[in-house]
This record gives structure tokens, C-alpha cells and sequence, in this order.
């Protein structure tokens, strides 16, 4: 691999976490504002129609039959199931800590999935640097958590919030199938369709219409679309396509730090000693997770990068 692609894969990844980072801060942002399930439901319809112009500029093919489908449901799952459910569990009682915990069991799961699911064989040091990395997590968010009371959470929160990684999870693992050779533009029109689906029946269900016209939520709303779903989902998309699933989600355990320091940043939380040294841990154990290794001429798929 040339040493061009090299250093595009590392820009895309740096870019990915810092971007999917900013998710956690304009959730703590807008929700005061407004409806999670409204306000899903407008900035994904919103993404749809923007990259479904560039799509069209670009000649792009819609997909047809078999991969449409396919295309609607990574969407739901990815876009839909995940965002709604985990912002609905937010509002609804769960702490943003715990909720950051538990997305962050999510690079586990698709590990677990491949090698039963896809046949992918990952090496030692990707089960070690995965462990090393959640238990970085879990420094970071252990004040956090003791902090919101997590003992008083409920069951359906609880629920909701596994189910909300469960959904990600699906869909991160349907982007390595028969639509991995999609273009970019019209697999994230589709799929941004399939989740602005969910959101509009999830906002039809709950019911709640509050709208307060706050320019925060304007401008968090107009982050959501460009930043998070336009930007930050189009590269998730070609991260899982070009270095396989599991690693994509391994740098997923760098956004709960990550946010964290932001947070310190922008609302002045608090931020401990064991926080940071919890930091370091998630980036060396994504680092050792990731890295290529010594190993044989036949590449693992979840490890390579195409």
C-alpha cells in the first residue's frame, strides 16, 4: 500500500474520532431545546436531501432490489436504532456516562459478530488492545458515573440503551457486505433515509413536538447534518469498507475520552487524574489493537486496510 493511502486512512480515522466526539456536546446542547426524536428526525431527513443532491450531481446509481434493502436497513440500525433509542434512554433517565459506557462495549460486540458471523480471525493483540482500551473507557467515565447516581437508572432505560448499541452494531457489520462497493453519496442518501424512517415513527410514537427556535439549537442542528451525519457517518461508512469492521470500532473507544476533555473545555466538568491516565490507556489499546503486527502473507479482513 502506498504510503499516500497510508496517510489518508490515518487523516480519515483522526477525523472520524474527532468529528463522532462532538456528538455527545451537541446532544447535551440541543435536547434542552428540543425533542431528541423531532430533532433526529429533521436532521436526518435534512442529511437525505443533501447527499442525495450530491449524489445526483455526481451520477451516482441507486441502488435497486436486494442492496436498497440492504442500504434501508444498515440505515436503521446505524442511523435510526442507534441515535434515537440511546438519545430517547438519555432523556428518559440514563446517564450520558453510562450511555458512553455502554456504546463503548459496541467494538466488542462487532468483534464477537465477525468471528462467529463472518469467519474474520482477529490476533491476540486485538483482543488485548481491546481490553486495555475499554478499561481506559472506564476510567475516564467512572467519575462521571458516580457523579449522575447510576444506581438509580431503571430497567427500560437500561434496556433502550442496549438495544441502542445492538442497533449500531448491525449496521456497522452490514456496511462490510454486498454493498461495500457502493459509492459513498448514495449509500449514506439511503441509509440517512432508512434512519430518518425510524426517527419520524419514533417522533409520531412519543408524540413530543417541542421546538423553541433557540439559535443553539439552530446551529447544533446544523452541526448534526454538515459535522456528524454528512461528514462523520460518510467516513465511518468508508472506514468499515476499507479496514473492516472491527477495526472502525475499535476507534470508537477514543470518543468517550475524547468528549470528556471537550466537556472540560467548553463546560468546565471536572477532569481527574484518573481520567487522564483512563485517556492514555483507550489510545495505547487502540493503537496495539490496530497495529499491523508481524503475521503471516494471508491478511486478516477486519485488520486490513484495502
Amino acid at each position: 500500500m502506498s504510503q499516500s493511502r497510508v496517510m489518508f486512512a490515518l487523516a480519515a480515522s483522526i477525523l472520524f474520532v474527532l468529528i463522532w466526539s462532538t456528538g455527545f456536546i451537541v446532544a447535551r446542547a440541543v435536547v434542552p431545546h428540543g425533542a431528541p426524536e423531532l430533532v433526529l428526525a429533521i436532521r436526518l431527513t435534512l442529511t437525505t436531501l443533501l447527499l442525495g443532491g450530491a449524489a445526483l450531481y455526481a451520477r451516482q446509481a441507486f441502488p435497486r432490489g436486494r442492496r436498497l434493502t440492504l442500504h434501508l436497513g444498515a440505515g436503521a440500525m446505524l442511523h435510526g436504532v442507534y441515535l434515537t433509542v440511546s438519545w430517547w434512554a438519555v432523556s428518559h433517565g440514563m446517564p450520558a456516562g453510562v450511555m458512553s459506557l455502554l456504546g463503548s462495549l459496541q467494538p466488542l460486540m462487532v468483534a464477537v459478530a465477525s468471528v462467529a458471523l463472518l469467519g474474520y480471525r482477529l490476533p491476540a493483540r486485538a483482543w488485548t488492545g481491546l481490553a486495555i482500551a475499554i478499561a481506559g473507557v472506564a476510567c475516564v467515565l467512572l467519575p462521571i458515573i458516580l457523579r449522575s447516581g447510576a444506581g438509580s437508572i431503571s430497567l427500560i432505560p437500561a434496556v433502550a440503551g442496549i438495544v441502542a448499541v445492538i442497533g449500531m452494531t448491525g449496521g456497522t457489520l452490514i456496511q462490510r457486505g454486498a454493498i461495500a462497493g457502493d459509492p459513498i453519496l448514495i449509500s449514506g442518501t439511503v441509509q440517512n433515509a432508512g434512519g430518518a424512517l425510524v426517527a419520524i415513527a419514533a417522533t409520531l410514537i412519543v408524540g413530543e413536538w417541542r421546538w423553541d427556535n433557540d439559535p443553539v439549537l439552530w446551529l447544533g442542528l446544523g452541526w448534526s447534518i454538515f459535522g456528524l451525519s454528512a461528514a462523520g457517518l460518510s467516513l465511518l461508512v468508508w472506514l468499515v469498507r476499507h479496514q473492516g469492521p472491527t477495526a472502525m470500532s475499535m476507534l470508537l473507544l477514543l470518543v468517550p475520552p475524547l468528549a470528556a476533555i471537550e466537556a472540560w473545555l467548553l463546560f468546565n466538568e471536572r477532569l481527574g487524574p484518573i481520567q487522564l491516565i483512563g485517556f492514555a490507556l483507550a489510545l495505547g489499546g487502540v493503537l496495539l489493537g490496530r497495529s499491523r503486527g508481524k503475521r503471516p502473507p494471508v491478511a486478516d479482513p477486519a485488520e486490513t486496510v484495502t
